[in-house]
């Protein structure tokens, strides 16, 4: 009997915040940033077949390559025994826009080709722990904290990751239809050596407190990178003029700008209001998950199904 084709979420993912803390000799930079998931982000599908592919669909899916230059295709080849496997990718997130599209696209792509091995010893994490990390690592520093989804503080150049509690936020994406070029925006930096996070983060109680903890670090790469695309700053803006905005800074190297707000309704009030004013602007209004928005999202789609 055929098996039936699987469903992987691919959650963007957010940098709350964003040190750069050094430079390697090979170019590398170092980072600390405390990073989380949306409940806003791409879906894969994947069955067996006789030949592998990537077909793609959604509002963004002219925007990527549809050959093996595709993350989806680069990552299901890490996987051993991953051969002849049908993809199609929903791409609801803008490309290069910092909020990982690419590399959650490849995570679910890895989920995905595990899931249809029948051979499936020890489980998703087991199998995840046992990828080659460096080839990992090689496909995109954010790629290790995609895998999982969870929310994490990520410090090296991405490979070490410290999971950790996190309350439910909600949230507005807005990205202003330009790309940021990630290594123009890493080679316009002041200075690569910056001061990392504090050596413990605190537990915070909720979205509110977050927001006044966050308030007190950088996203370093957001100066940058508002200096090459200027509509950033327009973004930053205009989600700082909604009247229930706790914060607003821009994720990775831009050019997403997000914002929390105290509730869901909040958010989404200031998405209708911002994409009234800004009907060119990508906007989305979601939730960060507190946990695991890989398992969240399974569950969400289960309900629905059942209802």
């Amino acid at each position: 009997m055929p098996q039936p084709p699987i469903s992987e979420a691919a959650p963007a993912k957010i940098n709350l915040t964003l040190h750069v803390t050094g430079r390697r000799a090979d170019g590398y930079h170092l980072l600390d940033s405390l990073v989380a998931f949306a409940d806003v982000g791409d879906g894969l599908l994947a069955t067996r077949a006789g030949i592998s592919s990537l077909t793609l669909e959604g509002p963004f899916g002219a925007r990527v390559p549809a050959d093996r230059d595709n993350l989806v295709m680069k990552a299901a080849a890490l996987v051993p025994g991953a051969l002849g496997l049908a993809f199609t990718l929903e791409k609801r997130l803008p490309p290069a826009s910092g909020i990982g599209g690419g590399s959650a696209d490849a995570a679910a792509a890895i989920r995905a080709a595990i899931r249809l091995d029948a051979d499936d010893a020890g489980g998703m994490p087991a199998r995840l722990a046992a990828l080659d990390a460096d080839a990992v690592l090689d496909l995109g520093a954010d790629l290790p904290v995609c895998l999982l989804s969870r929310p994490a503080r990520m410090r090296g150049i991405g490979e070490r990751l410290d999971y950790l509690p996190f309350p439910e936020a909600p949230i507005l994406l807005v990205n202003p239809g330009v790309e940021a070029p990630t290594g123009a925006v890493f080679a316009a930096l002041a200075a690569p050596d910056n001061p990392p996070m504090p050596g413990a983060l605190p537990v915070w109680a909720d979205v509110g407190d977050l927001a006044r903890w966050l308030a007190g670090q950088r996203n370093d790469l957001e100066a940058p990178a508002r200096a090459i695309v200027p509509e950033i700053g327009a973004v930053l803006a205009a989600l700082s003029a909604q009247p229930d905005a706790l914060i607003a800074r821009m994720s990775g190297s831009g050019a997403t700008c997000f914002a929390l707000f105290p509730d869901l309704a909040a958010a989404r009030r200031a998405g209708v209001a911002i994409s009234t004013a800004h009907p060119g602007w990508w906007v989305a209004a979601g939730r960060l998950y507190p946990a695991d928005a890989i398992e969240a999202a399974r569950i969400n789609q289960l309900m629905r199904s059942t209802t």
